[in-house]
Formats: C-alpha cells, sequence, structure tokens
C-alpha cells in the first residue's frame, strides 16, 4: 500500500474559525502555509507517497482556503524532493482546458515528474458561479441532482477532460464539440510566420491553423496520473475507468467499495486498458491516529464539528474514518485488502488546520512507524 496525504487547507483552529472571517486574516493564513510546509517534509522523509490539496475560492471563511491549485502545488513542490504532489483537482467549469493541459505539463517539468492531477466538476456555488467560463454552466450537487443542470455540467466536464487528454498526449490535435473549438473554426494567422510553416506542425502555408499543440510535452509518459476527485458513485468510475483516471472514493460501504472497482476494470476492459486487481481507486477517509482509541475519538471532535458544519450543508454524509490507535487502524486497513485484494493507494484527510502541530506530527508519525511498515514491506 501506498499513503497519501490529503489537506482541506483550513486556515485556523475551530475557536479561529468560530470567531469569523478567518480567512482574511494573514496571520493565521502565514501559519497555515508554514504548518503545511512542515507536514509535507515530514511525510516526504517518513516515506508517505504523495500530498493532495483542492481548488477552492473566496474563502473568506477559512475553511477551505486552497485557491489557486498550481500556487499550491508549487508550495507543496518547494518543500519536498520525492513526494507526489496531488492537485486534486481543477475544476473544470472554471477554466479553459487548453491552459489546464499546458499548466498539468508545465507543473509535472517543474516537480521533477512527480505530479499526480485531478480534474473536478465543481460544487460550491458562491465561487464557481463567479469564476465559471460559461454562463449556462452551474455547481452541481444532491440539491440539483439529475436534473438540466446536473447533466449539462456532466456534458461539459466529460468534453473538458477529453480536450485536456487531447492535448496532453498529441503532438498537435484539432477538436470540435459542443463547448470548445480548439484551434476556432476558420482561424487564420492575420500576418505571415514562417516558423509556423518551416518547424511547426498544424499551420497551412497560407496561415490557416488547421491544428495546434502545447508546449512543453508532460514529463511523465503519456502525462502525470489523473485522478477523479472525490467520488462517490459507479457512474463516475465508470467515466475515468476510460481515461485511466484514478477516483479517490472515502468510503465506509466496503462491500459498495468492492462493487466499484470490479466495475471499473471491467470497463476500462472495454477500452483496452487492463487494471490490475486493487489499482483501479484510491480508497481513504478522515485521519486520526493516537497512542489509544479513546485519545484518536476525543481528537476527532473539531473535525466532526468542521464536517457538521461546513461539508454536510454541500450534501456530503460522513466518510470512512481511519481513526484510532496503530492496531485499530491496521485492523481496518486489513479489512480493506479482504474486500480489494491489492489495494494499492490510500488517501488520508488529515484535520490540518484544526489540530495544532504537535497533534498533526504524532498523527503522522505514529502512522509512518507503527502502521505503514506492516503493509508495504509487503507491498
Amino acid at each position: 500500500m501506498k499513503f497519501s496525504l490529503f489537506v482541506y487547507c483550513t486556515i485556523g483552529r475551530r475557536a479561529e474559525l468560530e470567531s469569523g472571517m478567518a480567512g482574511r486574516k494573514p496571520e493565521l493564513y502565514q501559519r497555515m502555509l508554514d504548518e503545511i510546509a512542515e507536514y509535507a517534509r515530514f511525510a516526504d522523509d517518513a516515506g508517505y507517497f504523495g500530498f493532495g490539496h483542492p481548488e477552492h475560492h473566496l474563502q473568506i471563511e477559512g475553511f477551505e482556503l486552497s485557491n489557486d491549485p498550481r500556487l499550491m502545488g508549487m508550495w507543496l513542490g518547494k518543500h519536498t524532493k520525492r513526494l507526489r504532489v496531488i492537485t486534486c483537482g481543477f475544476v473544470a467549469t472554471t477554466h479553459n482546458p487548453l491552459r489546464v493541459a499546458e499548466d498539468i505539463a508545465t507543473m509535472d517539468h517543474m516537480l521533477g515528474g512527480r505530479f499526480g492531477v485531478g480534474l473536478v466538476r465543481g460544487y460550491q456555488a458562491r465561487w464557481v458561479e463567479n469564476f465559471k467560463m460559461r454562463e449556462d454552466l452551474h455547481a452541481v450537487g444532491p440539491w440539483n441532482k439529475d436534473t438540466p443542470v446536473d447533466a449539462a455540467n456532466r456534458e461539459y466536464f466529460g468534453e473538458f477532460v477529453e480536450v485536456v487528454v487531447k492535448a496532453l498526449t498529441n503532438e498537435t490535435f484539432c477538436h470540435r464539440g459542443r463547448y470548445w473549438n480548439f484551434p476556432p473554426v476558420g482561424m487564420i494567422n492575420p500576418h505571415p510566420h514562417g516558423v509556423y510553416t518551416s518547424y511547426g506542425r498544424g499551420v497551412a502555408p497560407d496561415m490557416r491553423v488547421n491544428e495546434i499543440g502545447i508546449a512543453p510535452r508532460p514529463l511523465q509518459t503519456p502525462h502525470p496520473p489523473l485522478y477523479g476527485g472525490f467520488a462517490s458513485s459507479i457512474r463516475t468510475a465508470l467515466f475515468w475507468a476510460k481515461y485511466g483516471g484514478r477516483p479517490i472514493v472515502l468510503t465506509d460501504n466496503l462491500d459498495f467499495y468492492g462493487h466499484l472497482n470490479r466495475a471499473y476494470r471491467d470497463e476500462a476492459e472495454k477500452h483496452g486498458k487492463v487494471v490490475k486487481p486493487g489499482h483501479a481507486t484510491a480508497w481513504g477517509g478522515i485521519f486520526i491516529c493516537a497512542p489509544t482509541d479513546a485519545e484518536a475519538q476525543a481528537q476527532l471532535e473539531d473535525m466532526r464539528w468542521f464536517w457538521d458544519k461546513w461539508s454536510a450543508p454541500f450534501g456530503q454524509g460522513m466518510p470512512e474514518l481511519l481513526v484510532g490507535s496503530p492496531d485499530t487502524i491496521s485492523r481496518r486497513l486489513e479489512t480493506v485488502q479482504k474486500t480489494v485484494p491489492g489495494q494499492d493507494e490510500v488517501v488520508l484527510l488529515i484535520p490540518q488546520g484544526l489540530h495544532d502541530r504537535g497533534q498533526i506530527l504524532q498523527s503522522l508519525e505514529l502512522m509512518a512507524t507503527r502502521v505503514m511498515p506492516r503493509f508495504t514491506d509487503a507491498a
């Protein structure tokens, strides 16, 4: 098993969040950056596999102050040498897919080929409505599931991913879709330029632009590993099977998780992809490791408060709770291995920001010294 950490980029402790407008306080943001850097350095040295974060904007309350995914990804890269940096991910409705593909390729180089990237649909309406690329696209969640709004978002997302993957994997390409046309139909460069025709591709002698390509190409081949964000449905898993993307599934329903993995592998085969058992998806949940179960459960209180106040109103149920002593967490991981033999990637959502440094570092150290060796040695 490989173990990755994931942070929401929460800016403060519970009392600081409860005081209001925590996201606007520079001293808290500086502390958050410093703490995240320390956790990343520790994880890098302790043998963790990756370190992930989301994209969210306009977070004046400070619960999820992750902002530009490129900047936070490079902040993590600055403080690590080995870890995979997992930006999870670019919210499709608020980005140009061509620009995202270029960002992915560039970040892959700047991180030395240790970049992993998620592409997601967007569920926080306040910021999505202010950043979105088109007026007919909206954030999605339980409140509009299976409505025309949900269908339009899903259709757009499918085309967005298609464009990103085309750009990452082809020297040059042309895309004609409902939402995007690259290059624009009938595009003619307004002046002659011999470099385009002599040293490049896609531009005809009359300066008609027939195809485009991004530069650089990614360092990893064919591109950095793709992640599907926090997925909770078979439909999402089947979508990612087409592209070889790995959904991150934070569920305590292991029967469902096993079924989802089997469905993914079957769908992947239809697209000519052979997926090893346990390599279809990543699994995980909220993570707190303490010397005893009682201590871990006590530390969970603030994270429960966070979830009830912040995540639940978006329609997110409580995920898997990997909370307890090293032995308790090990037993749960053993159960996961029995359900999905070969499960190789586990994502640990840590209560960064809510807990102080000592609590977080103790949790990470116990995991690295008392749990991970039981599973990584056998991998």
